[in-house]
């Protein structure tokens, strides 16, 4: 017997990686359960699926934002540095080498995987406006 449960993850701003069932709200704690979870989508900076986005010297905060591709075989990140990387995913392992990287001018604070096929993806970037 299949039984469906919405599930939702966030990071908080102490950078602690909570889930909760919806809509009662129930946090769950078990590690064993949550490490079952098959997610339908992923934009948590947080998380042993994603331990390999960090790079050696990168601060916390430095990690803005990351969105699984559709068909869950690629994670791209926005950064502080207006660096957009596109790692294989999962990634659990520390210190990945990123598949690819683009510059930009500004620091990124949203992303959002429009269409990934054999290592190319289309992205919608959302960078920090200072208004």
């Amino acid at each position: 017997m299949f039984i469906s449960v919405v599930i939702s993850q966030v990071s908080t701003g102490s950078y602690k990686r909570q889930v909760y069932e919806v809509p009662s709200g129930k946090q769950l704690v078990d590690q064993a359960v949550i490490d079952r979870i098959t997610w339908a989508t992923w934009t948590s900076v947080l998380g042993d699926e994603v331990i390999g986005i960090w790079s050696r010297h990168a601060e916390k905060a430095d990690v803005n934002c990351a969105c699984v591709s559709h068909s869950g075989i690629n994670l791209v990140t926005g950064d502080d540095f207006g660096m957009v990387k596109l790692f294989d995913f999962p990634c659990p392992e520390k210190f990945v080498r990123t598949c690819f990287c683009i510059v930009t001018t500004r620091n990124i604070v949203d992303i959002m995987v429009l269409y990934c096929f054999s290592g190319r993806c289309m992205m919608e970037i959302f960078p920090f406006l200072n208004l």
